[in-house]
């Protein structure tokens, strides 16, 4: 797993990448209470808004880690919202993108980055 400032995380395989939220950044923000996911086919770029989360405190943007395009969402959370609480870096991902650049992963932080960044 790769991570960024903004409390994103990204794990790639074989050119896919899952992203979702950081534990740290579900736990401030709070409980989800929507989501609006990225429409499949969007070509995103790295920084780009992908998705926007709702929770009892606040609204906020999730950034893609990478630019690509998006090949498939998380269609649980339409009904089970709360998995991005309850478990925000596995069954609480957003979205999957195919990396048009993979490199733009290898700049990202390493989980010890990560930690130091939010310590």
């Amino acid at each position: 797993m790769k991570f960024t400032e903004s409390h994103e995380w990204i794990k790639v395989e074989n050119g896919i990448g899952t992203v979702g939220i950081t534990h740290h950044a579900q736990k401030e923000l709070g409980d989800v209470v929507y989501i609006e996911l990225p429409m499949l086919g969007k070509q995103l770029k790295k920084g780009e808004a992908a998705a926007v989360l709702e929770s009892t405190k606040a609204a906020a943007d999730v950034y893609t880690p990478v630019s690509g395009e998006i090949v498939e969402i998380n269609q649980n959370l339409s009904h089970f919202s709360e998995k991005v609480n309850a478990a925000p870096e596995t069954e609480g991902w957003l979205f999957k993108v195919k990396l048009t650049n993979p490199s733009e992963a290898d700049q990202l932080l390493n989980l010890q980055e990560y930690l130091n960044l939010i310590s």
